[in-house]
């Protein structure tokens, strides 16, 4: 095999007496692309980090075409060719999509910006991505999607040595995830390194040459062969054997709780959508991105307007201005990104819970006692790794989407909406989401589950509906769904 672009030898990382990193060491060739594997919280993004420049080692050495590499900035580690294409969005939305595939890096001509030739070379990357959007409009407004794919074209733009992708699909449909692996197969054969994050295991079959696996902070297995069969790969990531991952379902019973009918956007991402959600039902949402899945749930957890139809909970129709009216029904919804619309990052797991609960604690002023009672019997409920007290960025994101679901699940809803719940989490924290989603409707509460992978909507949903161009194409029983049926419903 040829010498390595990268190298890292007994690299090791402590915060304070946390030790998230021990003694990982790592290859990465030239023109070869490595999945590195493991649940939330394994080490993945810390490692990712440290190779990028954003974190330093607290032990270790790296080698960097055969030279000591050791960036202090994200910068340093971009000017030596070596680029993080980060899960959460780092997007700046007042900007139009060429200033921010450039920033930083504008091309000059005469002293000044050259925007023609900034348009032109961003318009070339977003068009190797199958990206039909004009360079020179905001990102404001952008579906998650789009959003990912300028992130992806903006690492494209920098003619990278080696490109860290962190849970790069983990917003996009099948079209753009396979325009996505043209560019990673192109990259690859001209040399590129590739180090590629994700929890989608078909993925990793389709599209690396090597697995390495980590597991609390320590490197645990490598697989020299990507065809290695999913379940070995998995058990070696939670380290136990894995006997399921859907849970059983409840049966609905015949009372509807939800009915939407002839539901219609202002804007026309959906139209005349009717459907009812019964009592105890977990209802799938699929559909191609566009198709209007996440504005139509939006609609109906209050958050976007309808101009026309009807939402009726238990008979009874329903004038929903905003969440706030959603929410005071028995309406709540956990969105599809969790750190924007979800959480207030940067305050605690506790204060996140008691935000959304407010109400039910009481009137006027509320004891540190009974806030903290409140919300730490919500995260022992539903399984958060972590104290209330802690800040919620400190999360991985499986915890941290328990928390979301935490937060709205304690004011015992009578419909639940859960957009993407398990992107970007790993295979165990997936798992117990589900089992979270599965009680839930045992207890009688109707569910609906949006979701871009297939095999979770099919495996967590009594009923599904698929919407293909904002039009309503059909609903399928679970005995009648499979990846065929829902796919050809959903490219009508």
């Amino acid at each position: 095999m040829t010498v390595p672009v990268l190298s890292l030898r007994g690299i090791s990382k402590r915060y304070g007496p946390l030790q998230v990193l021990k003694n990982v060491s790592l290859d990465v060739h030239p023109g070869e692309v490595v999945a590195l594997l493991g649940e939330n919280g394994a080490g993945k993004s810390t490692l990712s980090g440290i190779i990028a420049g954003s974190r330093t080692p607290s032990e270790g050495t790296m080698t960097w075409l055969g030279q000591p590499y050791a960036p202090a900035t994200p910068r340093e580690a971009i000017d030596n060719g070596i680029v993080l294409i980060h899960q959460e969005l780092q997007l700046l939305p007042q900007l139009s999509i060429a200033e921010n595939v450039f920033i930083g890096r504008w091309p000059m001509k005469n002293g000044v910006v050259d925007r023609a030739q900034m348009v032109r070379r961003a318009q070339e990357q977003l068009a190797r991505l199958n990206l039909h959007l004009p360079a020179t409009r905001k990102v404001e407004g952008l579906s998650t999607a789009n959003q990912q794919l300028v992130e992806i074209a903006k690492a494209l733009a920098l003619d990278a040595r080696l490109l860290i992708l962190d849970e790069p699909t983990a917003a996009l449909g099948g079209a753009e995830t396979e325009a996505l692996f043209e560019q990673v197969r192109k990259l690859r054969s001209e040399g590129v390194g590739i180090i590629y994050i994700s929890h989608r295991m078909e993925e990793i079959r389709q599209i690396t040459d090597r697995i390495v696996v980590l597991r609390d902070g320590e490197r645990v297995q490598e697989f020299a062969d990507s065809a290695t069969p999913v379940r070995t790969i998995v058990e070696s990531m939670v380290g136990r054997s894995l006997d399921r991952m859907f849970p059983p379902l409840p049966v609905p019973k015949n009372r509807p709780v939800l009915q939407i009918s002839g539901l219609g956007s202002p804007n026309g991402s959906f139209r005349d959508v009717s459907f009812d959600v019964k009592a105890g039902e977990i209802l799938g949402i699929a559909g191609l991105i566009g198709a209007g899945r996440t504005e139509l749930v939006r609609a109906i957890a209050g958050a976007d307007p309808v101009s026309a139809g009807s939402i009726k909970l238990e008979g009874r129709e329903l004038k929903l201005r905003c969440p706030a009216d959603a929410i005071a029904n028995g309406i709540v919804m956990v969105p599809e990104d969790r750190k924007d619309q979800g959480l207030v990052v940067g305050h605690r797991i506790g204060e996140n819970i008691v935000y959304a609960n407010l109400d039910k604690l009481g009137r006027g002023w509320l004891s540190p006692r009974a806030k903290r009672t409140f919300a730490d019997e919500a995260v022992a409920k539903f399984g958060v790794k972590g104290r209330s007290g802690q800040l919620a960025s400190d999360l991985s994101g499986g915890n941290q989407q328990k928390v979301v679901i935490a937060k709205w699940l304690t004011r015992d809803p009578k419909v639940v909406v859960l957009d993407e719940p398990t992107r970007g989490i790993d295979v165990g924290a997936r798992a117990s989401i589900y089992d979270i989603i599965a009680d839930l409707a045992r207890t009688g509460v109707a569910v609906i589950v949006v979701s871009s992978d297939l095999e979770e909507v099919l495996g967590i949903s009594n009923r599904i509906l698929v919407l293909a161009q904002g039009k309503q194409a059909g609903i399928l029983n679970r005995d009648e769904a499979n990846d065929v049926s829902v796919m050809e419903l959903a490219t009508i």
